[in-house]
């Protein structure tokens, strides 16, 4: 909202009440001592007693005095107002309360006289200095009749609030700390906080669309509402929420932070003077633009901001200003680049030509020296080829003769060796088919002695399992309660192991079985 200029504003003439306070307590005292003599022994109605402590107050508080207060709530009924008034110590624990009332046929012409004085409608959380005069009903209690309000004291003291925010501010460090952050560079995405559906928004997107259309920048828009006594908070957590959000999807900050607000009653700009969302504004990480719909009137965003503007159109005309600035500044970087990269290619072609032909120079030369060398290192390596391959025919036809004397020597060693071999080898397997003979017929014999049926026939019997799949035959292999098959020769009997008794120096378990 707009800052008061207090030397311009009508200052309130001192104020002195009818009496002071010493002579109406001592009045009251007198009037006290003499109430209690005369009524000591009488018994009271209520409304009697009632009626006669209003007629005190009116008698005593007879006149009107001015009250400064602060408004706690404020309703209305058929034009008339109700206030609950109250003051405050430093501690903000109230001291002291009561209720007020402004009739309608004095409300049109008080709240007028206040709004056009401060901008503003009368509401809730204002300290007022307030005309007015006791009152006391038997059935409603007591109150005070509102008969005026002075704006001017109203002006004072939010001017008051507004220095003591930026004296806070300023002793706190914060006044100027976003607006020491740099500028961006480039500005890819822009965080926008601004009231749903407001006109100032509407205006500011349209301008963004088509900036966003050519991919150079793109806009995230988060809604708060900027009116009543919750828009502190509520803006607060859309700035919270929105940089969290984006930092969630892109893993970095935005570039830029905009606030944008359209024009409004200078009023409702009052909501927007909070230290804790000056605060958090000027605590940023990144820039952050305002744009509040007003011309003359500030607000403390605008101390604490990064750059203000007067208007919400005014914010994208500054963020295309700098885009296209930054456009212009990279055309002429490319076209400067170009101009020395051509100059470069121009003095590297010069350079490259002089040194091809001092290089051209030298190499005839060379190439004439080296083809002289290379023609007699040719010839030496002809002759000197020419004799080392008669050397080598000569040297390969003494060692094939001398390979194949050699050879004849060895195959006439190697068939006498071959043939003893072979009458060594055919008695060696002549002996041993005869004894795989004798041994064949020896294990023949022990098979047939050992086959179970020729055992069975001799009285001995085999275990095996209830599905007839194992030959059991140790003691490990049983458990009591099992079902097992005893065969014999002629036949099998089925049986249940009842005990098992493991002796580990027979060679067989005796195990008692029973026929099922």
């Amino acid at each position: 909202m707009r800052k008061p200029n207090l030397s311009n504003t009508k200052q309130a003439k001192p104020l002195v009440p009818a009496k002071d306070l010493a002579t109406l307590e001592a009045e009251l005292a007198e009037q006290e001592n003499s109430l209690e003599v005369n009524l000591e022994d009488t018994v009271l109605r209520l409304s009697d007693y009632l009626s006669a402590v209003e007629m005190v107050i009116k008698q005593t508080f007879n006149h009107r005095v001015w009250v400064k207060a602060e408004i706690r709530n404020l309703s209305s009924k058929g034009g008339h107002y109700y206030f609950e008034l109250a003051e405050k110590d430093d501690d903000g624990k109230v001291v002291a309360s009561c209720r007020g009332n402004l009739w309608r046929f004095k409300a049109a012409r008080v709240l007028a006289k206040f709004e056009r004085a401060t901008g503003m409608p009368l509401e809730r959380d204002l300290t007022v200095l307030l005309k007015v005069s006791a009152g006391f009903h038997a059935q409603y209690g007591f109150s005070l009749t509102i008969e005026d309000i002075d704006p001017s004291y109203t002006l004072g003291d939010l001017a008051r609030q507004y220095a003591e925010m930026v004296d806070r501010l300023t002793g706190e460090g914060l006044l100027h700390l976003n607006q020491q952050l740099p500028t961006p560079f480039d500005i890819e995405h822009v965080l926008v906080i601004a009231p749903e559906k407001a006109a100032g928004l509407g205006d500011f997107q349209a301008d963004a669309d088509r900036l966003a259309s050519t991919k150079a920048c793109q806009f995230h828009y988060h809604h708060a509402t900027f009116q009543g006594n919750h828009a502190p908070a509520e803006i607060r957590q859309a700035i919270v929420s929105a940089q969290q959000q984006f930092y969630d999807t892109y893993q970095r900050l935005p570039d830029l932070l905009v606030i944008i607000r359209g024009g409004g009653a200078v009023g409702d700009l009052a909501y927007l003077n909070d230290y804790e969302l000056a605060a958090l504004v000027a605590e940023q990480p990144i820039p952050v633009w305002v744009g509040i719909g007003h011309e003359r009137d500030k607000v403390i965003l605008d101390e604490v901001a990064h750059t203000s503007f007067d208007t919400p159109s005014k914010v994208i005309a500054a963020i295309s200003s700098h885009l296209a600035q930054l456009v212009m500044q990279t055309l002429q970087y490319q076209a400067q680049i170009k101009h020395a990269a051509k100059q470069q290619l121009n003095t590297a072609q010069q350079q490259a030509s002089w040194q091809l032909s001092q290089i051209q120079s030298q190499t005839i030369g060379q190439l004439t020296a080296l083809q002289k060398d290379s023609d007699y290192a040719w010839q030496n390596i002809r002759q000197s080829a020419q004799r080392q391959v008669k050397q080598a025919a000569r040297r390969a036809n003494e060692l094939r003769t001398q390979t194949q004397t050699s050879a004849y020597k060895h195959l006439a060693l190697a068939a006498t060796y071959s043939q003893n071999h072979q009458q060594s080898v055919l008695q060696s397997a002549q002996q041993q088919v005869i004894q795989a003979k004798r041994d064949s017929e020896y294990l023949r014999d022990i098979v047939l002695l050992h086959r179970p049926s020729r055992i069975l026939k001799q009285g001995y019997t085999m275990l095996t399992d209830a599905k007839d799949k194992q030959i059991l035959t140790s003691s490990m292999q049983l458990y009591p309660e099992q079902t097992i098959h005893i065969v014999l020769k002629d036949g099998k009997a089925t049986a249940q192991v009842v005990d098992i008794n493991t002796d580990n120096k027979m060679t067989e378990s005796t195990d008692t079985l029973t026929e099922s």
